[in-house]
């Protein structure tokens, strides 16, 4: 049996991974909802969440549930979260899953990481508050505000990351007029501690694709 940890990329929640899980029968399956995009979360927590309190929200749960030998998956902006957490506990960490995620080196956010069209995106959304970004589009109807302060925190690794024995990167090929892991899924394919896998869908692949999840996963 394995042990997975799912963390959700900006604005979303657990249920992000709800096509994936099902597909986990069998295993401890984790799937995460970070600080201040719970519905029930006032506007202090909203407003004072960062990366660092995210990467918590992680450590946490490896506390409480006494979890070692995980599997931990992030999705869009939790490459930066499991990033974070996997250097702070890289013991209890055996393999690192990033679903077109970023992959950050220290002292990169993600406001630095990502491309002009995810800029403009925060600038307008972050219009209402001040100190959140407003869900993009008109998707989901449960996705919630992203604290502003997690996408501009940087993060700050110890090298600790970088011990954990598996590490693998999947590059969401149906979306390359936004996308801004093009440069990354260039470097990790010529680094040999990474496997890189691609996949013709858009960027929310655990709905378009949650058995190439599941098989990826479970390999």
């Amino acid at each position: 049996m394995t042990t997975f940890v799912l963390v959700p990329g900006g604005w979303k929640g657990s249920w992000a991974y709800e096509a994936v899980v099902p597909l986990l029968d069998g295993h401890d399956v984790h799937a995460l909802t970070l600080t201040g995009l719970r519905p029930d979360d006032d506007e202090a927590t909203v407003a004072t969440a960062n990366l660092d309190t995210h990467a918590d929200d992680v450590l946490r749960l490896l506390d409480r549930a006494d979890l070692t030998d995980v599997t931990l998956v992030g999705h869009s902006y939790a490459g930066m979260v499991i990033t974070a957490a996997a250097d702070r506990a890289a013991s209890r960490i055996s393999r690192l899953v990033h679903l077109d995620a970023f992959v950050p080196r220290d002292g990169e956010s993600w406001w630095s990481l990502v491309n002009d069209y995810f800029r403009k995106l925060t600038i307008e959304g972050t219009a209402t508050s001040g100190y959140a970004v407003c869900p993009p589009g008109a998707k989901d109807p449960r996705r919630r505000p992203q604290p502003l302060a997690s996408f501009m925190q940087a993060t700050r690794l110890t090298g600790k990351v970088d011990e954990i024995p598996r590490r693998d990167f999947v590059y969401c090929s149906g979306w390359e007029d936004q996308t801004p892991f093009a440069e990354l899924h260039t470097r990790l394919q010529a680094d040999p501690d990474w496997q890189v896998h691609v996949v013709p869908t858009g960027h929310n692949v655990m709905n378009e694709d949650p058995e190439f999840v599941a098989k990826l996963l479970l390999s």
